[in-house]
């Protein structure tokens, strides 16, 4: 298990949301904290704590109101910790070397890859050829109907028709090198995780994956490592003190540090 930061970054600001509130109708979506410190501030202090592998989030829809603040958030801290951080969000074959050129280590990428909600297996392949395998994180963040778990497109909004497995995770993992796990319904909310989604993922044991969504408390920490099978990385939103929350950041780092021994 890793920590893995987080900069999301709405209508020009660095914020944590509710995620399953993102609406892109009037750039809305319900806030548990917006930050007075611009994106680069954040990039910096996780570069001093030597933390890597985070991620920046473009909350945003391209050509929106708001998009550009929010882009020139993302390119600032990405100039703040070349090769330190990734990016997502609204990222696509055209605009992915654009981000990779201003110091991301990876872009993340989800809703140009499908297509009618089904995965563009063309289109991912070009991707892969074109950016590198080795830069390329896919999101497949998901949402629970009935007991599956549906990968979600368009900043959460959208179900695709595909459910998130084993066999889904293994067929994609040829396409990328980490992937990003958004549990939508829980995400914002720091009230636990979605335990069912956690075992599934801890059981698969590929690539990395990093998981967000419902940390609250290090009891909820030490679930993660123990249904994940202290396999998943994680980010932590909400909860954190550096946004708000009840855990102390340093402490954080330290029982993850602990749990790799």
């Amino acid at each position: 298990m890793e920590f893995r930061p987080c900069i999301d970054i709405h209508n020009g600001k660095v914020k944590q949301i509710v995620g399953g509130t993102l609406k892109d109708a009037g750039s809305r979506a319900e806030e548990n904290f917006v930050s007075e410190q611009d994106a680069g501030f954040y990039a910096c202090f996780y570069k001093e704590s030597k933390v890597r592998g985070g991620h920046i989030i473009l909350l945003n829809k391209e050509g929106s109101e708001y998009y550009e603040a929010t882009r020139r958030q993302a390119f600032l801290a990405l100039s703040k910790y070349p090769g330190g951080l990734q990016v997502g969000g609204g990222i696509r074959r055209e605009n992915a070397a654009s981000y990779l050129e201003a110091g991301a280590s990876h872009v993340i990428v989800t809703s140009c890859v499908f297509r009618d909600g089904h995965i563009d297996w063309k289109y991912l392949a070009q991707l892969r050829k074109e950016v590198g395998k080795e830069h390329l994180v896919l999101d497949v963040s998901c949402r629970r109907k009935g007991e599956d778990y549906y990968i979600v497109t368009d900043r959460w909004q959208k179900f695709t028709e595909v459910v998130l497995s084993v066999p889904v995770l293994w067929e994609l993992a040829e396409y990328c090198s980490e992937f990003l796990i958004h549990a939508v319904d829980v995400e914002g909310k720091a009230r636990g995780i979605e335990k069912p989604l956690v075992c599934m993922l801890g059981e698969w044991g590929g690539i990395p994956i990093t998981y967000a969504g419902g940390v609250g408390s290090f009891a909820d920490l030490r679930m993660l490592k123990d249904l994940g099978q202290n396999r998943l990385n994680v980010t932590i939103g909400s909860a954190l003190d550096l946004f708000g929350g009840n855990m102390n950041y340093e402490e954080v780092l330290k029982f993850i540090a602990e749990s790799v021994k």
